[in-house]
């Protein structure tokens, strides 16, 4: 076990406890925040694997995620605009949480990559990740225009 795979199970585990927590309590909404959590740790410990295992067809796994992730949760954030409760969860500490964590492991990956073209891919996954991350959060806690019916 290197030092890479070692980082992704760490990161899995706690990322993978909170994503527990997260959808085994409380309102839909914050299952709802639980499942983008999900796509947040699930894409930095792909990148983490895919450099521990030398497997670049992690890579392609990960950028799978970090497109259709997002896209799922938007798809619960317009799900969840009819219901009756409308309770807003907050999300901000996890959506800070996890694109701290994924930018700290695409800056680690840039330097043990080093400046070539396979450096590419994982900066795009990404700006994936978190921007899919941040507009989701939104999406689902404070509401973005058209998709809570605001």
């Amino acid at each position: 076990m290197n030092g890479w795979i070692l980082a992704a199970t760490v990161e899995l585990g706690g990322g993978g406890a909170a994503v527990l927590w997260g959808v085994t309590t409380g309102p839909t909404a914050r299952r709802a925040v639980a499942q983008n959590l999900a796509t947040s740790v699930v894409c930095p410990a792909l990148l983490l694997l895919a450099q521990g295992y030398g497997r670049p067809s992690y890579l392609d796994l990960a950028l799978l995620a970090a497109i259709l992730g997002p896209v799922g949760t938007l798809v619960f954030a317009r799900l969840l605009a009819d219901e009756e409760e409308r309770d807003r969860t907050g999300a901000r500490g996890p959506t800070w949480a996890a694109a701290a964590l994924c930018a700290a492991v695409v800056v680690a990956l840039c330097v043990a990559t080093g400046p070539s073209r396979a450096l590419a891919k994982p900066v795009v996954i990404g700006a994936l990740v978190i921007t899919g991350n941040f507009v989701a959060s939104r999406a689902l806690s404070s509401g973005l225009r058209g998709v809570r019916g605001d």
